[in-house]
């Protein structure tokens, strides 16, 4: 978790950088747009045998003591998909134009943006081989993984930001907006690839070239991976359907939307993907085990534990988006005028944090049965509600629509989840989730009203309309509502601040 949270700190220097740099402008829409295709090419191509197929198969087999066999999959599906990866690349790399004027960036395909549109397309072209790099990178950090080693998982998006850190700081000098899709492919390789190579050979590993896809782990792995494959669920293209409508919107709607949504990704990446992370090994186990019970119990308890951190992460970052905005990006080119467009994505981003918190717990309870047909048709159809919602909601309330869409269905694909995952393992101790549930909304309430009060207070002594404010604001404010929750919390009895608590003393006394 303290690894995550470096990268997510870093991952906010770099969008500082960025709007200091080039501020909310076309120019970093047309950045942020130009990860859609390479995007689109990565969840469909790959991630389902990253997130929910290969882990849990080499899993049973480490656990069951065939470890040849578990290997020889790795190479297997490393070989088959490397290479059908590399060529879809080359595809894409021909015939770029068409596929960003169709399928990333439309409202940009027409002659009044002729300049945005060549410029998307020109670092489309950079970033397209980092989806490589991602895949072969994830694929060694699922066998890392499977053997609780997080070493890789946790440093490979720390390199990324540097890597991209670099771009904004020393290549963008010479390149312009260039320099940070340079930055990124270079920052791709080496967190993705060089590092957790350098981890691999240090663990132990074997390599088996070959492209049998007849072996029965293969087989198993692709059986996992198509419904991904062919599925639109709704964690895979959340971002790229918002980008998509953006481009409709305006110049900077894409960039403003990138910047909340950055912002937004901080306490959501530290906790819930560090807590999913962490626990889908776990879990595969118990599976691979037939310990229902044990794993009734972890998917129940990480739940509860997760929304503890995540509902009062939602309400401050509703509360406190304008000074947030404020205190992170009003620099240089970033300029006061520029806050009100990024803290309204923020705020309907924000609403949605727990959300999307939960569904890294639950969904994993699917994977670790290795049943990844479940997820992805929630997903979805959760996700055929949530496209025409973006449509309804920014003609409605413009980009800030597609930030309160996106919240809306992270809900409803939670609820989906939870509902069918409770009839699969026959309950997963709902009465304790429903009274947890129950005493972090009445604290966070309590912390709630607080905050109300030490905002008014910080506006009669503080400019907080000036970035040193804002910041001062947002600090004190994160102090005091991290002091009121965990007392309220505590008053009422919560079993999970106990559990967090206990986690980090331990850690700290080692």
């Amino acid at each position: 978790m303290v690894a995550i949270l470096a990268s997510r700190l870093l991952g906010l220097i770099r969008e500082m950088l960025i709007a200091r740099r080039f501020g909310l402008t076309p120019l970093v829409s047309a950045y942020t747009v130009s990860f859609n295709l390479p995007d689109l090419l990565y969840f469909f191509l790959s991630s389902g045998a990253l997130s929910g197929a290969f882990i849990p198969v080499f899993t049973e087999r480490l656990h069951t003591g065939r470890q040849k066999e578990a290997w020889e999959i790795f190479s297997i599906i490393a070989c088959f998909m490397g290479l059908v990866l590399t060529g879809a690349i080359v595809l894409s790399e021909i015939f770029t134009a068409p596929l960003v004027g169709s399928l990333a960036a439309p409202g940009y395909a027409t002659p009044k943006h002729r300049d945005l549109f060549g410029l998307i397309v020109y670092l489309t072209r950079i970033i397209l081989p980092c989806q490589l790099f991602f895949f072969l990178g994830g694929l060694m950090m699922g066998t890392l993984e499977s053997r609780q080693d997080f070493r890789a998982r946790a440093a490979g998006p720390v390199i990324y930001n540097l890597g991209i850190i670099f771009g904004v700081v020393v290549l963008s000098r010479w390149l312009g907006i260039a320099g940070l899709a340079w930055g990124a492919m270079l920052g791709a390789f080496a967190g993705n690839i060089g590092y957790t190579f350098y981890c691999m050979r240090r663990a132990g590993y074997e390599f088996y070239p070959s492209l049998n896809l007849r072996h029965p782990g293969v087989k198993k792995v692709g059986a996992l991976a198509l419904p991904v494959i062919l599925g639109l669920s709704l964690p895979q293209i959340d971002v790229i359907v918002n980008r998509w409508f953006a481009t409709f919107v305006s110049g900077v709607a894409p960039a403003a939307l990138n910047y909340a949504n950055r912002l937004m990704q901080v306490p959501l990446g530290v906790f819930a993907q560090a807590a999913g992370t962490a626990i889908l090994p776990t879990l595969s186990a118990y599976a691979a085990k037939s310990a229902l019970d044990d794993l009734r119990a972890g998917v129940s308890f990480g739940l509860r534990v997760i929304l503890a951190v995540n509902i009062p992460a939602s309400v401050f970052m509703v509360v406190m988006a304008d000074p947030i905005v404020r205190t992170v990006y009003m620099s240089g080119e970033f300029t006061a005028a520029k806050v009100g467009a990024t803290a309204v994505a923020l705020t309907w981003y924000s609403a949605g944090i727990f959300a999307w918190a939960g569904q890294a717990i639950v969904a994993r309870g699917f994977f670790a049965m290795q049943d990844t047909l479940t997820p992805v048709v929630l997903g979805s159809l959760v996700t055929l509600v949530f496209i025409p919602l973006n449509y309804l909601l920014m003609h409605l309330m413009g980009h800030g629509g597609l930030a309160l869409a996106t919240s809306i269905a992270a809900t409803l694909h939670l609820l989906a989840l939870i509902y069918f995952l409770r009839r699969r393992l026959r309950g997963i101790e709902g009465g304790k989730i429903l009274a947890s549930l129950a005493k972090i909304l009445l604290a966070s309430s309590v912390m709630t009203v607080f905050l109300h009060f030490t905002k008014r207070g910080f506006a009669q002594f503080l400019d907080v309309e000036s970035r040193r404010g804002a910041a001062v604001e947002v600090l004190g404010a994160m102090i005091a509502a991290s002091v009121i929750y965990t007392v309220a919390l505590r008053a009422v009895g919560s079993d999970e601040l106990n559990f967090v608590w206990r986690v980090i003393r331990e850690r700290f006394s080692r």
